[in-house]
């Protein structure tokens, strides 16, 4: 028993000298670098089949010490059983002690090579898995970058073969966009290319064709109520820019922005999930307008309205709304910083009747959760009015902005009366790298008179999509769903619409999806965005009109943002002093808060609830809480009385929040 276990012993002392979990604990530490960079794909199959050998040899070596390390035992307990002298006995018990001490130092020995055994295998897969998920991205960038190349030569040859003119007429889109070319173009065939489509695209294929066949298919089809040739002379002149004359010289610059450093991590790493309207902000992350005055801001493209007025066919109408709808997020392409939270009861007018042609006024009319009402009045025959609630959600990479409600557009001479709603923003790399905005979901837009609607859709970007960043595209149909324009653009910089003069299935796709083909006309542009303003980029990007929002004017409201403390030294660069204001600002109207919870306190009959609802609760001055008899919600609606009270220059109704 003692010769087999001594020789089973010396054999693994010799298996274990022999280098193997040296040269496993070598190779390891010289992994990561292979792993990271491998020199082509054999070679990294053949390091990670050593690994997992050497895993083999020590997982031996392991059952090896266990197995012999038992056997060494149950020798040692039969010796003890043996009568043997008293001077023995006392060598034996020597022998045993330096045995169990033996054991102990194996059986820990054993657990760590069970345990790294384990992180051993663990890693492995994860390195496996991502060396995979590596490879495939990079053979994804691989395609795409050919496939720019390709769209880029394309693009190239039509603009040789047509200067002046619209890109490659017979170009398939999909979803308004330009799709992945099959193969390299052929010389023999310029004027017909051919592309598949996107595996998630599935709404829509437009074919661009010539006019003149264009007109003899819309002929023999006789569905087209519209001549495109005369009817669209509102379309055509949609995109100019109209200048108006002001009787005020109105500002082109504010003070640059100050370099001033902050760790935003620091602040927003204990806010995850939590409603941003509730956490205190310095002014660091903003910007110095109010969130009033950014919801007037989407009236800077106002002249689509006000050619939308003499259309005649109010799908071409619809066509101008839906590109004032997506005008109205131009402007915040750049603007990552946060606007103002309003105190309640704040106020903003815009009233530029000279050069614009309009009257708008917002309203903060609930704090908790943030909720304006805005009314806007229009000299050239439209109105329009919503209630935006906007919810905000921190989720530790990125920043979600829902806006809640619905807007709503009325054109007094037609009737016409068209309802949207906003989609989501999304503020991305909030822990590391560039801030940036994106615009992704769906919009529709209802006529509710005629029950005309065009459906919307903002791509949401991603770095390995083939689509255009900030894509936008839509389809204009009647009561019928008849579609009759398909639109397409980007939301940062224009919107184009075409006419469909014939619609067809296609033939189902591989998966069994089958899109529907519009056969259009030449695309017309409806908006280009407005360029910005020398030095924007230390202006926190401002447009020509947001430049102007928060200039000081004489008459205005004691309530109007412009007369907001912090806000006005923001603006100046004066950020310490701002941030000092505006803890005054939000503790003076906790006050007023709590005073309204004492009102109905103890002494009275109300509970605890019913106190918390009375102190939230606000009677807006200029806007009253109606149901909406199209969307069936409660919303704030303009009662009148802010111009005339204006006027007179009466603003004793108005309560103290500056």
């Amino acid at each position: 028993m003692k010769g087999r276990g001594c020789w089973d012993t010396a054999s693994v002392r010799s298996f274990c000298s022999s280098g193997c979990l040296n040269k496993f604990k070598k190779d390891d530490s010289g992994d990561d670098d292979e792993a990271t960079t491998p020199a082509d794909k054999s070679e990294l199959h053949h390091t990670l089949k050593n690994l997992s050998l050497k895993l083999d040899d020590l997982s031996t070596c392991n059952d090896l010490i266990a197995k012999h390390g038992a056997a060494l035992q149950r020798s040692l307990t039969e010796l003890d059983g043996l009568k043997i002298p008293s001077e023995s006995g006392e060598k034996l018990k020597v022998v045993n002690e330096r045995a169990t001490l033996f054991r102990i130092t194996s059986n820990a020995m054993i657990n760590a090579c069970r345990d790294f055994l384990e992180l051993a295998e663990i890693h492995s897969r994860k390195w496996q898995r991502a060396l995979q998920y590596e490879q495939e991205q990079r053979v994804h960038l691989e395609e795409t970058i050919e496939q720019l190349a390709k769209q880029h030569n394309s693009l190239e040859r039509a603009f040789r073969s047509a200067p002046g003119r619209p890109a490659n007429p017979s170009k398939s889109f999909i979803e308004g966009s330009l799709l992945t070319p099959k193969g390299e173009d052929s010389e023999e065939d310029e004027d017909t290319e051919y592309f598949d489509a996107m595996e998630d695209s599935t709404s829509f294929i437009t074919v661009i064709t010539e006019a003149k066949e264009d007109r003899k298919a819309e002929g023999s089809t006789g569905t087209s109520s519209v001549d495109w040739s005369s009817a669209d002379s509102v379309l055509d002149g949609a995109s100019l820019v109209p200048k108006g004359s002001s009787k005020v010289k109105r500002r082109v610059r504010i003070p640059n922005k100050p370099n001033y450093s902050l760790n935003l991590w620091s602040i927003m790493k204990n806010c995850i999930g939590r409603e941003l309207s509730r956490i205190p902000m310095p002014v660091n992350f903003n910007e110095p307008l109010s969130m009033l005055q950014r919801l007037t801001e989407d009236l800077e493209y106002h002249h689509l309205l006000d050619k939308a007025v003499h259309c005649t066919s109010s799908v071409e109408q619809m066509c101008l709304v839906a590109a004032f709808s997506v005008s109205s997020y131009s402007t915040t392409v750049h603007r990552i910083a946060k606007p103002f939270n309003p105190m309640l009861g704040e106020t903003f007018e815009l009233d530029r009747l000279d050069d614009m042609g309009l009257r708008s006024l917002c309203e903060q009319v609930s704090h908790h959760p943030p909720s304006a009402a805005h009314y806007v009045f229009s000299k050239h025959g439209w109105s329009l009015w919503q209630e935006i609630t906007i919810s905000s959600k921190f989720r530790g990479k990125y920043i979600s902005i829902m806006p809640l409600g619905a807007i709503h557009l009325e054109f007094q001479a037609s009737g016409n009366h068209y309802v949207w709603r906003k989609s989501t923003s999304t503020v991305h790399n909030i822990i590391v790298g560039k801030l940036w905005i994106d615009q992704s979901g769906d919009i529709e837009i209802v006529n509710h008179k005629t029950n005309d609607r065009c459906q919307l859709k903002f791509l949401p970007y991603s770095y390995f999509s083939k689509e255009a960043a900030r894509k936008v595209t839509g389809v204009v149909s009647d009561s019928q769903g008849k579609a009759h324009y398909v639109l397409s653009g980007s939301w940062d910089e224009q919107m184009e619409c075409s006419k469909v003069v014939h619609s067809s299935p296609s033939s189902p796709s591989s998966e069994g999806k089958q899109k529907t083909v519009y056969q259009t006309l030449s695309a017309k542009l409806l908006w280009k965005k407005y360029p910005l303003p020398e030095n924007a980029e230390n202006m926190y990007y401002f447009s020509e009109l947001a430049l102007t929002l928060n200039e000081h004017e004489e008459g205005v409201a004691p309530t109007d943002s412009r007369l907001r403390p912090d806000q006005r030294l923001m603006e100046k660069g004066r950020w310490d002093e701002a941030n000092t204001e505006k803890q005054r600002l939000e503790e003076k109207q906790r006050l007023s808060r709590r005073r309204q919870l004492e009102s109905c306190g103890p002494g009275s009959s109300c509970s605890s609830e019913e106190a918390e609802k009375e102190a939230d609760a606000y009677t807006p001055l200029w806007f009253e809480k109606r149901l909406d008899p199209l969307t069936g919600e409660m919303a704030c609606v303009y009662k009148g009385g802010y111009w005339e009270a204006k006027e007179k220059q009466d603003w004793h109704m108005c309560p103290n929040i500056f």
